[in-house]
């Protein structure tokens, strides 16, 4: 039986292979029809045995399915037959319409590629930008969809005819690859002084000298898929030191890439798991155990038990670890590995244009390895770690943005989530998909601020996204809210920051809710003016009730309270101790975190006297004054900077945990007391009990007492899903717990994965709530 099939296919399908893949297998089938791209995705008309059409849907969904490739939705019709037709073919692609089909993220290089780069008799031998329809640059170089060459940066770059016939040919692996070039017709690398004068311009010559200054200790910026990275030796502790004063990067632990996984192992324990992250095409900075003895610089992770590695994911990267120099002392080794950080200055937006970084880095970098492929949006990399076995976001850029989540109902009017100030990212709802850009930054930095409003124009013209509803966060400090407060013509909604929280992880797994939702953080406004962050809730993409929280304690100082240690410890220690407590008993804990006595004084007197003094509920700010006790330092220099040094040191194999109670007062939330744990840790301390011992109780007395919020909320309510978030989540000891816990309690647990569970996660969480807002409210959409 002859018959047609029109087909639509929506998923991760554009500049990853597809078409070429449908004709390969219709052709073999002998099947006629075509294939184009449009705005939705891949549409297909197939015509032929129905028992061969139904061959071409398996394997193009199954076995010949391109690597890249994520099909989300696969629907096909019965249509009219048409007479006549004799062959299949590739149509040109559809720009019309509705701009719902995915742009598809930058992609590490594949084997293919680097076997042809080390091919002598290939033309691409040893080529930086050699690429093909599995790997290489794509939303970093996209200007507008359709994604064709000709809304590329690339367009500026002619085919050669060899390139040009690989590009045509649908048996070619580089048929439709919009970033193909060569040698002869593509990109070029140069080396440039500090000034932007040039060193070297032939390709070998440039690696070459590359090589040299990285290995005589010098710091190099190095243009890459999605940015420039600064790059110096990680072996050479000097170095290392010399970039870390000519960034401002005092503390921050910097990440580092090696060419091999057997390279990183020298250095760091790799499971199984986190050997298939880094291998994976998304290549993100993957968190891994420090092995002790390591040789890495010790300037690279102070303070930390982990490494940040990367695998080399362009090309130009393998160039520059493939090339030892043959000279003198430096023969034997050549790179092994480099610090690779972000090409910045302190926390300010990455940079992707060349005379911007010689503007911007020419006071940090000692040279320039520069080239002419020019990046239309800079991509940070991103950054995984491990909680319970399983692979988790805390960075999602690089590799993994802008892939949407799909939604089971139609947004009734596209969506725009401001997101948080913290590790910002924002979000468009459209359709069924939420959209949700790469990490962007901290917007308190104004450099950062207007990358931020530049980006959301950005990727609303990329989308064709046309806000009518406008989500934000409820803090009236947040310039991510004044943003969205500042939007005219549009309605707004303001969400709870802890119910985005859990939101973002219930749309993550395809859930509304409900479900009990833990969440535990630094700072979120609360509906009752208070500083949330450590709170217990009921949560569905509708509504949220908050059935718990950490007992208020006072919090002076406002910004300054999560940067310095000492704010949060005396407010816990005069909850603690009530009137009982002066500041003369514990001079002894006290003056090794803050040594002027006078600026105690001050700080008591705020908050004896309710003086730029808040209540607050923040889990994340007693991690700052536990760590400070046990002498892990007075400042977070950076975010969490304290709370990762008090996980570092926990120990393993500890059960026990310090006392706790849950109080439950008439007509009150249930509160969480933990003025017993502070009086034993330090009665310990003072006991001189080893510190990792006190860390390793302290976390387990926070999952047991969330564990025990989490059972009365079953008890009132009955459900069995619970659902993690937070940026204290981000702790690896602490997540592992309390997840263990629940699971060994019959609970059925969720927690962010794809997106982190930081505040980078917020937006996605704003975005579900307000489409689901608009879905079940449709005069929002009148009133816009």
């Amino acid at each position: 039986m002859i018959k047609r099939q029109r087909i639509l296919i929506t998923g991760r399908i554009q500049g990853v292979g597809f078409r070429p893949a449908a004709h390969k297998i219709a052709s073999r089938l002998g099947l006629t029809g075509f294939v184009y791209n449009d705005t939705k995705g891949v549409t297909i008309e197939l015509q032929g045995a129905k028992e061969k059409i139904a061959e071409f849907s398996a394997r193009l969904q199954g076995a010949d399915k391109p690597a890249l490739a994520e099909i989300k939705s696969y629907k096909a019709i019965d249509i009219a037959l048409i007479e006549g037709e004799e062959k299949f073919t590739i149509k040109a692609s559809e720009s019309e319409g509705t701009a719902l089909s995915q742009v598809t993220a930058d992609m590490a290089v594949c084997k293919d590629c680097l076997a042809e780069m080390a091919d002598k008799k290939d033309f691409r031998l040893r080529y930086p930008f050699i690429n093909c329809t599995n790997c290489g640059p794509r939303y970093s170089i996209v200007k507008t969809i359709p994604y064709d060459r000709r809304n590329t940066t690339m367009s500026v770059f002619d085919m050669c005819n060899k390139c040009a016939a690989q590009y045509k040919d649908v048996s070619d692996r580089r048929f439709h690859a919009q970033p193909v070039a060569c040698p002869a017709c593509g990109p070029k690398i140069w080396l440039t002084d500090t000034k932007g004068k040039t060193i070297e311009t032939e390709t070998e010559k440039v690696i070459a000298e590359t090589t040299r200054l990285l290995l005589d200790g010098k710091i190099v910026a190095i243009k890459g898929l999605g940015g420039f990275h600064l790059s110096v030796d990680a072996l050479n502790d000097k170095a290392v030191r010399r970039l870390r004063e000519r960034k401002r990067r005092d503390h921050k632990p910097f990440a580092m890439m090696a060419a091999s996984i057997q390279n990183i192992k020298e250095y760091a324990t790799v499971s199984e798991s986190a050997e298939r992250q880094l291998k994976n095409p998304q290549s993100p900075i993957v968190l891994l155990p420090q092995k002790e003895g390591s040789a890495i610089a010790p300037s690279v992770a102070e303070g930390v038990n982990t490494l940040g590695f990367m695998l080399c994911y362009a090309p130009l990267h393998y160039l520059l670890f493939a090339d030892p120099l043959r000279r003198g002392r430096i023969a034997a080794r050549g790179i092994k590995v480099l610090v690779m950080t972000s090409g910045n200055i302190s926390d300010e937006p990455l940079i992707c244009k060349n005379e911007q970084a010689l503007k911007k880095l020419g006071g940090v970098a000692d040279a320039f390895l520069m080239h002419d492929r020019e990046i239309y949006r800079q991509v940070d990399d991103s950054i995984v770690h491990f909680a319970d076995e399983r692979p988790t976001l805390l960075r999602r850029a690089r590799g993994y943005a802008p892939r949407p989540v799909l939604i089971e109902e139609n947004c009734r009017s596209d969506v725009f989530a401001a997101g948080a100030d913290m590790k910002n990212t924002f979000c468009f709802a459209k359709q069924n998909q939420l959209i949700c850009s790469e990490h962007i930054g901290d917007l308190e930095d104004a450099e950062v601020y207007h990358h931020y409003i530049n980006s959301i124009e950005h990727l609303r013209k990329l989308f064709e996204v046309e806000p009518k509803v406008v989500v934000c966060d409820l803090h009236p400090g947040y310039l991510s809210t004044q943003y969205a407060l500042s939007l005219p013509d549009v309605k707004t909604i303001q969400v709870q920051h802890h119910w985005a929280h859990i939101a973002s992880v219930l749309v993550e797994h395809n859930q509304n809710g409900p479900a009990i939702g833990l969440v535990a953080d630094g700072t979120g406004y609360g509906t009752d003016g208070a500083i949330w962050g450590c709170e217990c809730m009921i949560v569905t993409l509708e509504k949220f009730e908050r059935l718990g929280h950490l007992a208020y304690y006072p919090l002076a100082g406002a910004d300054k309270a999560s940067k310095e240690a000492i704010r949060p410890l005396l407010g816990l220690l005069k909850k603690t101790y009530g009137d009982d407590f002066e500041l003369e008993k514990f001079n002894w804990l006290l003056e090794r975190i803050e040594p002027d006595a006078n600026k105690q004084q001050i700080i008591l007197s705020q908050i004896d006297k309710g003086i730029n003094t808040i209540e607050t509920s923040s889990l994340g700010r007693v991690f700052d004054a536990v760590a400070a006790m046990l002498g892990r330092g007075n400042c977070n220099h950076f975010d969490a900077q304290l709370p990762i040094a008090l996980e570092a040191i926990a120990k393993d194999n500890i059960e026990e945990h310090y006392n706790f109670k849950l109080i439950k007062k008439a007509n009150e939330p249930l509160q969480l007391d933990l003025h017993k744990m502070i009086k034993q840790i330090i009665a310990e301390i003072q006991e001189r009990i080893d510190e990792g011992i006190i860390s390793a109780k302290f976390h387990n007395t926070v999952a047991a007492a969330l564990l025990e919020m989490a059972k009365a909320a079953r008890e009132s309510s009955g459900l069995k899903l619970v659902a993690l978030s937070g940026g204290v989540f981000c702790n690896r000891y602490l997540a592992n717990c309390l997840i263990k816990l629940l699971k060994k309690n019959k609970f059925f647990v969720l927690f962010n994965q794809e997106f982190p569970s930081n505040d980078g996660g917020i937006s996605i969480g704003q975005a579900a709530i307000a489409a689901r807002t608009v879905t079940r409210d449709p005069s929002l959409v009148a009133r816009s």
